[in-house]
């Protein structure tokens, strides 16, 4: 019985300094001062009207490249041009052997004369006969004779006529010359060589000026573009009002523009792209056939686009993200579709809406949920530090 007392009392004193701790922990945070809401830098979303200039790897090509093979079959007897270097429309670049040609063509002039003889001997034996036929000195069969021997000489003559032009055309191109103005590329074949006609390739000439870019854009750019217009997202002025501004593979900015000229109608089935043709001006033969370049298309435009500094566009593992002051004065994780740079900023596709607050300043400080004294941002404050999302 004696225990049970003792118990108690040792109870109630372990209570009796509990509450007395208690209340001096009260008093203690009574005393504490409230600590001060997160102070926060923002900038309120705008949308904006802005270019819409997606760029892609294309392959330059020469606008014309002109294959030079013989028009006749015969002996090379002489290569006349500087190989590697320009040269003009109708400069000499090839002779083949013409003593053979100049026999075809004499042998056609002789056939011709022939020709000519027979149709004045045809001529004067039908003017013979057609007045005997009237005092029946002759039949109606000699007339006929005549005017068929006439007919026929004739025609020989102009199969003789037919054979010249041929004969002098194959002579003619006995010496090859330039079709276009270009760069020419070295003779496949030399002096001595035995060429066939439209069959061996001698050389080629490359006009370099204009040049051609091809490039090869994917299917699903192709398909959100198409998205983007009809819902008036980007505004599209047609597709050959577009342009081209190019980059060399050094970073080399090219001075002129080019204009987009050629559109193919299908998709490539191996590559799933449609493949598009920029002509650009090449007087300094910059760009080379076979170069590679990055090509910039000019003339759309993005009508609500949205734009936030780069330092509040965060990476998580869902991807990128911003952090939204709400009407409440709260954080708020705003997921976003961050697709391209614009100077320091980056361009939002998706996620932001006008009037949104983004936080740029004071991000460390701050969680969802959180409240927060919200001021307006100084870029001249800033001190960029860009993370690219993927």
């Amino acid at each position: 019985m004696e225990k049970r007392y003792q118990l108690k009392a040792h109870i109630a004193t372990l209570w009796v300094l509990g509450a007395i701790g208690l209340a001096g922990c009260n008093q203690e945070t009574a005393s504490m001062p409230a600590q001060p809401m997160p102070r926060v830098e923002v900038v309120t979303v705008q949308t904006q009207v802005l270019p819409d200039e997606p760029e892609f790897i294309g392959r330059a090509e020469a606008s014309r490249p002109v294959e030079i093979r013989s028009q006749v079959t015969g002996i090379l007897k002489a290569v006349l041009y500087p190989e590697g270097r320009d040269v003009k429309k109708g400069d000499r670049l090839y002779q083949i052997d013409p003593v053979p040609f100049k026999a075809a063509v004499a042998s056609a002039k002789a056939k011709i004369a022939q020709a000519e003889a027979r149709g004045v001997q045809a001529r004067q034996d039908l003017a013979r006969v057609k007045p005997l036929l009237a005092e029946q000195a002759v039949s109606q069969k000699d007339v006929d004779d005549a005017i068929a021997q006439e007919l026929s000489a004739n025609a020989a003559l102009q199969g003789a006529q037919a054979d010249l032009i041929k004969a002098q055309f194959d002579m003619d191109n006995t010496l090859i010359t330039a079709p276009i103005s270009g760069i020419i590329e070295r003779s496949r074949y030399y002096e001595g060589r035995l060429v066939s006609a439209q069959t061996d390739l001698l050389t080629t000439i490359h006009r370099v000026d204009p040049m051609y870019v091809v490039v090869n854009v994917p299917e699903t750019f192709i398909l959100k573009r198409r998205r983007d217009i009809e819902a008036k997202l980007i505004a599209h002025p047609g597709d050959y009002q577009l342009r081209g501004r190019l980059t060399l593979m050094d970073g080399t900015v090219y001075p002129q523009e080019g204009v987009l000229d050629l559109l193919e109608p299908g998709l490539r089935t191996e590559t799933s792209t449609r493949q598009t043709r920029i002509t650009f001006p090449n007087p300094n033969r910059i760009i080379l056939p076979g170069q590679f370049v990055k090509v910039r298309f000019t003339g759309d435009t993005k009508t609500n686009a949205v734009l936030v500094p780069q330092r509040a566009v965060l990476q998580g593992p869902q991807g990128p993200f911003v952090f939204v002051v709400n009407r409440e004065e709260k954080v708020e994780i705003r997921d976003v579709v961050a697709s391209d740079w614009k100077g320091d900023q980056w361009l939002i596709d998706h996620g932001l809406n006008a009037g949104d607050r983004v936080v740029v300043n004071g991000i460390m400080q701050i969680g969802p949920g959180a409240s927060v004294n919200a001021v307006p941002w100084v870029a001249a404050n800033a001190e960029p530090t860009p993370t690219r999302p993927q």
